[in-house]
């Protein structure tokens, strides 16, 4: 053979072989979380998952978000594989806009981790004295929901607030501050704003919404890293035992990442059920009912059928 095909050749190869496959491409597991996904942050913390997937030869990357929506985004653009736990309302929006994703596992219900708070001194008594106030809430959380059954409840429609949608943080701000008259929030942040401002629940979600925490993937990463799934099920199920078994040694090593003392932890961890289970469609039914309810609101573009996501089975389930 010609030297120069050889030395071509030989180009190639060495071009081709520097070139990461797909099945090198699959090795790490990109994790979508926010400030408030416990279970996560501890992993994170302790290395714990990074330490099971170490023999299958995988690595995780892991990406902060201020709420669940954009990670939901991020998850259908392809620019993470997982979500960590987001309030049950947010698959809803995500499969609104034609999202391709799958619930992977859930936390059981706990519905007064949630609720509308007002300052201590606030004249308001009922949700019924919402009428005509500004209430912040996240859009598309958890709390969303809450705050259109209470409101319900209450005998008002969405439309007789008004609201502001704000993060956490800024929601916790113009409460403070008097921008706004409630503010609907939902552990940690609830607990930390009882505690620290002395703020007052008008009402929780006992009765009116599980609140139920769900942990998704993208359908594409469900059929490709069964295996990883299955790993990272058996973690978090072992790290919210844990959580539930240890509440003092947990808010001490969650404390420095949410900048909250450990005291208010534990009382925000009270609440929170932190059972990590597999997903069934019979244990989707209040979906529906909170899809429903964002649609005749106007809040969503079209109906959904929360039946129709993906749904992934841990193995033995």
């Amino acid at each position: 053979m010609h030297r120069s095909i050889k030395t071509a050749l030989a180009l190639a190869a060495f071009l081709l072989g520097s070139v990461p496959s797909a099945e090198a491409a699959e090795k790490i597991l990109r994790i979508g979380y926010q400030r408030s996904s416990t279970l996560v942050a501890l992993l994170r913390q302790d290395a714990g998952l990074e330490n099971a997937l170490k023999p299958s030869g995988v690595t995780v990357s892991w990406h902060e978000f201020t709420s669940g929506l954009p990670i939901m985004e991020a998850l259908n653009a392809g620019q993470i594989d997982v979500s960590a736990d987001v309030a049950d309302t947010v698959p809803i929006f995500a499969q609104a806009a034609g999202a391709k994703i799958s619930y992977i596992a859930q936390e059981a219900p706990s519905p007064e981790a949630q609720a509308i708070l007002v300052p201590g001194d606030s004249p308001l008594k009922s949700v019924a004295d919402l009428k005509g106030k500004r209430v912040a809430v996240t859009k598309g959380a958890g709390s969303h929901y809450l705050l259109l059954a209470a409101l319900a409840e209450g005998g008002l429609s969405f439309k007789a607030i008004t609201p502001a949608y704000l993060t956490p943080a800024d929601g916790r701000a113009a409460l403070a501050s008097g921008g706004v008259e409630a503010w609907v929030a939902w552990d940690p942040f609830l607990s930390a704003a009882r505690q620290q401002s002395g703020a007052r629940v008008l009402r929780d979600g006992a009765g009116l919404s599980f609140y139920t925490r769900y942990y998704l993937a993208s359908d594409a990463y469900v059929a490709q890293q069964p295996d990883v799934l299955a790993v990272l099920f058996a973690k978090l199920a072992e790290t919210g035992t844990w959580v539930k078994a240890e509440p003092e040694a947990a808010a001490a090593r969650l404390a420095p990442l949410w900048k909250i003392e450990a005291e208010v932890i534990v009382r925000a961890n009270a609440r929170r059920s932190y059972r990590v289970e597999a997903v069934t469609r019979e244990g989707l039914g209040e979906q529906q009912k909170i899809a429903d309810a964002f649609r005749a609101g106007g809040l969503l573009p079209r109906a959904v059928d929360t039946s129709a996501l993906g749904l992934w089975q841990p193995p033995n389930r």
